[in-house]
């Protein structure tokens, strides 16, 4: 599959994460908000470009950890250091670069299809 006339989709994400740094962040609040964690980062002075909390699937709330994708690569170390250990809503965050999801060929992702719950009758 082509995004653009000859540059493989492949291309553009081995593009744009080289262009980013990706952090992890982690014992998060467990009501906190992409908005809210976006207003966090961007309080201690780093850009954010995107945000994400990652929620169970069942249940919607957050499961304690997300990312945040910050648009210049050499501000990564400085976030990790000035964000690692700070508080936000009583929680002590742990920050560090994610690691780089591996690449995969074929046509399957990692994991599986979850299988709905049957419902008691």
């Amino acid at each position: 599959m082509l995004l653009a006339p000859g540059i493989p989709i492949a291309t553009k994400v081995n593009e744009r994460c080289r262009n980013m740094a990706r952090l992890y962040i982690g014992n998060l609040p467990h009501q906190a908000a992409e908005h809210e964690l976006q207003a966090w980062v961007e309080q201690h002075g780093f850009k954010v470009e995107t945000v994400q909390v990652i929620r169970d699937l069942d249940t919607g709330t957050s499961r304690g950890f997300a990312f945040v994708e910050l648009p210049e690569v050499l501000k990564a170390e400085e976030a990790v250091s000035a964000l690692n250990g700070q508080k936000m809503e009583g929680h002590n965050l742990r920050v560090s670069e994610a690691r780089p999801l591996p690449f995969r060929t074929e046509g399957r992702q990692a994991g599986g299809t979850r299988t709905p719950r049957k419902r008691a009758s």
